[in-house]
């Protein structure tokens, strides 16, 4: 069954959810009329995923991603079936080489990740219960990964990313493949403030190389990615300011070609170093009322 996310869900890191309240966010989330919850660095063995289907009774939960280092495709496609047999036409599969760094957490090494993945991806083919190609989409960022999204996959959900990119990415894929960027937000209107908050987030993605590479693809220089970011990267990368500006950044992925922009609330609870964070749900009801 084709899996269908909307035009606009909600990004979270899967930590976000380790509070008392998470069943009830999820269901205000659902309520609210976001087509889709996409979990950041899932767990492959898909606990939470299957908590969160069994929360709600209409949205999409994505995974974004499980990381394919972590797990063998014929486990992976075996768990899959398990959480969409009981939620049909609800649960999306993403999928993604990662990094050096998350390789090397579960013993494997990083080599030639692109054929990794294209190979893994053959596994959930040859499995006893292949995971349907409509079910699964690839985080892609460069052009081989762009292509193999289409080959292989209903899409790409790519990462820390520009409108800009979105129209490339979508030029790169063709017109039929679900494009799904990932959006960075902050409602905070005084500059300092706002950057500050987005600085404290991007820092940790500019020690990544794969992000680093893709940015300097999109032109940002040396001088930009210095630091935690200039001022330029990060308004490019976040979207601050009201809501209303806010929808505007949403409002030009989709003009350049994304099907669906899974928005990410940075706020002051979360943090990706420590892994610490809570469901931002007064901030998802202020972007229902702009955004859906």
């Amino acid at each position: 069954m084709t899996v269908s996310v909307g035009r606009v869900g909600i990004w979270t890191p899967y930590f976000a959810w380790n509070t008392p309240d998470a069943r009830e966010a999820a269901e205000e989330l659902d309520e609210l009329g976001f087509g889709a919850l996409w979990l950041g660095s899932s767990a492959p063995e898909l606990r939470l995923p299957a908590e969160l289907l069994a929360a709600t009774g209409r949205m999409v939960v994505a995974t974004g991603i499980v990381n394919v280092w972590s797990t063998e495709a014929a486990e992976l496609a075996a768990r899959f079936h398990q959480v969409a047999a009981a939620h049909p036409g609800r649960f999306l599969l993403g999928l993604g080489a990662g990094h050096a760094s998350t390789a090397g957490a579960f013993g494997k090494t990083y080599t030639q990740p692109l054929r990794y993945l294209a190979a893994f991806l053959d596994g959930l083919d040859a499995a006893p219960e292949p995971v349907p190609v409509a079910s699964r989409v690839l985080a892609a960022l460069r052009p081989k990964a762009l292509a193999l999204a289409e080959r292989c996959s209903a899409g790409a959900h790519p990462y820390l990313v520009t409108p800009e990119y979105t129209r490339f990415a979508r030029e790169t894929l063709g017109e039929e493949p679900l494009l799904a960027p990932e959006q960075k937000v902050i409602l905070e209107t005084d500059p300092a403030e706002a950057r500050a908050l987005a600085r404290r987030n991007l820092g940790y993605y500019l020690m990544l190389p794969n992000y680093v590479r893709n940015l300097q693809m999109m032109g940002f220089t040396d001088d930009d990615l210095g630091g935690n970011g200039s001022d330029r990267l990060v308004d490019a990368l976040f979207a601050w300011g009201t809501v209303e500006q806010i929808a505007r950044r949403v409002a030009e992925h989709h003009a350049a070609g994304a099907d669906h922009v899974a928005v990410q609330v940075i706020s002051a609870d979360t943090d990706v170093r420590s892994r610490t964070g809570r469901p931002a749900r007064k901030q998802w009801r202020a972007l229902a009322a702009a955004l859906l």
